[in-house]
């Protein structure tokens, strides 16, 4: 009995010595695979904020709970990707409004600037559309804003926030995804 027992411990020593003198092979990078949904819209009127746009399917149009005065808020949400795009919508009244409201939303992008890589402002030109959006890289609360206005009586900001805590390089491709979404809403955009 002794004899097996000795056996069998020299048989169980000797695999393990074994095992442990390889080095351990590391498993290559990863990254989960994401699903993007395909691609089809919808004309959404907001007649009450006088402004329509295509709104993805894959995207749910609510009021914004907590509205502000004169300004019209709604909220794009994307529950696939737990994201959330804000818009809020301001009628213009003279010119002095319009530099204000562009002042203001450009103050909540350069709040970032402290956490942001780099902030890219993309201008925008189109026949009664005229505005910036931003890419606003690195560790922020928010990765994209936008204004666009008619210049005389419309502005419509937007800005798109994650629900989560995200890391800049996880997100990157669903981040992609959304910015087109959002130039999508931006290139359909009519006023009423």
């Amino acid at each position: 009995m002794k004899l097996i027992r000795s056996a069998f411990l020299i048989v169980a020593y000797s695999c393990l010595a074994i095992a442990c003198s390889e080095a351990p092979t590391p498993k290559p990078k990863s990254f989960p695979r994401i699903e993007f949904p395909a691609l089809s819209y919808k004309n959404v009127q907001v007649s009450s904020c006088n402004y329509s746009f295509d709104l993805a399917d894959f995207a749910i149009l609510r009021n914004d709970p907590y509205p502000s005065g004169d300004e019209c808020w709604y909220n794009i949400h994307y529950p696939k990707f737990n994201a959330t795009l804000h818009l809020s919508y301001r009628k213009i009244n003279n010119r002095d409004d319009l530099f204000k409201v562009i002042n203001d939303s450009r103050e909540m992008v350069y709040k970032h600037v402290m956490r942001a890589d780099e902030i890219i402002e993309n201008y925008i030109s189109k026949p009664q559309i005229h505005g910036i959006f931003y890419e606003i890289e690195g560790g922020t609360a928010t990765n994209a804003q936008f204004f666009v206005t008619d210049s005389t009586s419309h502005f419509l900001r937007g800005s798109l926030y994650f629900n989560q805590a995200t890391d800049a390089d996880s997100i990157q491709p669903v981040l992609q995804f959304l910015k087109r979404d959002m130039l999508h809403v931006i290139s359909t955009l009519g006023w009423n």
